[in-house]
């Protein structure tokens, strides 16, 4: 494989953590935002989240667009392997 694409299949691993991340921390009901992790995965992610969020229909609380991307990147995956 070409190390660009190996380099490129590594970064949307390691992304694909740091929004697990994101999704478990939201489980979390006392986190306080301000924590230094907190706001770097949300620095992180929302960049990506907000349009896909803006895009989806109001579901009754439910934000599906962690989902979105997670299919998103998976498919890069395939792409890029």
């Amino acid at each position: 494989m070409n190390p660009l694409f190996e380099v490129l299949f590594w970064a949307l691993q390691v992304y694909q953590l740091i929004l697990l991340a994101r999704v478990l921390m939201s489980w979390i009901p006392n986190l306080d935002p301000n924590n230094p992790i907190a706001r770097m995965l949300y620095q992180a992610t929302e960049p990506v989240l907000a349009p896909i969020r803006s895009a989806l229909p109001p579901l009754g609380g439910i934000d599906l667009s962690p989902l979105v991307v997670f299919l998103g990147i998976s498919v890069l995956m395939q792409l890029v392997v």
